[in-house]
């Protein structure tokens, strides 16, 4: 029977992960374009539209399977690991891994003070904040709500102090219709494939006796960057390390405060120890090491050197978890 079930849950498992990416995708477009359409100010565009949409597929997890933990259709334990899994996962490859490919690719990099002030320090508190709130081991519904209402209040001074992040291209909408249609098709799709995707783990954990959370980083950790991986590439492309690195540093504050304060809203969560004893150590680490490598070991920059040690920095985090956290 384990034999197969695990095989069809896989392969569902990576179909929904594939629908859930590219539904993702279309919403992103098809809400820009209708942003352009009535000129809202890409500072807007780019904080709402464009950090939201690239991290819808953490959203979509965790507030399906919160819904899933409230009705009972969801393991308690298994869900919560799986989702915050997701979402440490999701954000530490986009913090180690995508900065160092963006990193290798573009060559030398100086990021802007003003840019390090208003995004960079903000996504270290972030950090900081779910560490002091996890600690005791659960995240309950006042500290879901305390992490979306931090999450809005930065981005009302966000957009106030105008700060700029990077937007993909797209046209005006020409076909408003067409556009609206796609939207909401698209967050279907990412609805239905996030169910999925969280039921399809969750018969994998429970048939291989694995532990949720690493299998969150290796599912929806690993796709839910995939849009981020995207705007790297077309950032490199372009020459505009704005659109890469802002829409990177700004995942990482999206997808801790709103993505997991949405769940905890709803649920609560149990949380692992491997999240609050190594992902996020890691992740604030990591953050403030490379803040004072900058100021104190470089000379303002990065290049290709701290991108190839981010890399190796990405491989090193998921060994230390499997080594000092077997089963979780």
């Amino acid at each position: 029977m384990v034999q197969t079930t695990v095989p069809l849950a896989l392969l569902a498992s990576a179909v929904a992960l594939a629908v859930l990416v590219r539904s993702a995708g279309m919403v992103v477009g098809a809400v820009t374009r209708i942003a352009n359409h009535y000129d809202v100010p890409e500072v807007v565009v780019g904080l709402t539209v464009v950090a939201v949409g690239t991290s819808l597929p953490e959203i979509a997890a965790h507030v399906l399977a919160s819904l899933g933990i409230v009705g009972g259709t969801l393991d308690y334990q298994v869900a919560s690991a799986t989702v915050l899994g997701g979402n440490m996962g999701s954000s530490t490859t986009q913090q180690l891994l995508l900065f160092g490919v963006f990193l290798v690719g573009y060559g030398r990099y100086r990021p802007r003070p003003r840019f390090l002030r208003t995004t960079y320090l903000p996504m270290l508190g972030t950090f900081a904040l779910v560490l002091a709130l996890a600690w005791d081991g659960t995240l309950s519904r006042l500290d879901g709500a305390l992490l979306v209402v931090v999450y809005l209040a930065y981005t009302y001074w966000a957009v106030n102090n105008r700060e700029r992040v990077g937007v993909p291209r797209e046209p005006e909408s020409r076909r408003l219709r067409r556009d609206a249609v796609l939207t909401v098709v698209g967050l279907a799709g990412v609805a239905a494939s996030a169910y999925v995707v969280i039921a399809a783990v969750e018969v994998i954990v429970e048939s291989l006796g694995l532990g949720g959370s690493i299998v969150g980083v290796v599912t929806i950790g690993l796709a839910a960057a995939l849009p981020e991986l995207s705007t790297v590439f077309e950032g490199l492309r372009r020459r505009s390390p704005d659109l890469a690195v802002g829409t990177l540093v700004g995942s990482n504050i999206v997808n801790p405060l709103l993505a997991l304060g949405l769940g905890g809203v709803i649920s609560g969560y149990a949380v692992p120890p491997v999240v609050v004893y190594w992902d996020l150590p890691v992740k604030l680490g990591v953050g403030a090491g490379l803040l004072v490598w900058l100021r104190f070991g470089t000379g303002g920059d990065f290049d290709r050197r701290e991108g190839f040690g981010l890399i190796v920095a990405y491989f090193l985090f998921l060994a230390g978890r499997l080594v000092l956290f077997p089963g979780q």
